[in-house]
């Protein structure tokens, strides 16, 4: 069975490099505080990895 991993906005990225910006935006996350459910995998888990000072990231 694959993990879930539910992944919230808590920091702006206004004021972010476009890169940032765009990963935020293909994690599917759109305002603070807006939470998402992905399943786990190397492109999500990267994906992550590159805007980990923006999200927090609990498995479900």
């Amino acid at each position: 069975m694959t993990k879930k991993l539910e992944i919230t906005l808590t920091r702006s990225v206004i004021g972010r490099p476009q890169d940032q910006r765009a990963t935020v935006e293909a994690l599917g996350l759109r305002k603070l505080n807006h939470t998402v459910v992905k399943e786990e995998s190397p492109a999500i888990r990267g994906m992550i990895t590159k805007v980990s000072h923006l999200v927090t990231v609990k498995e479900v």
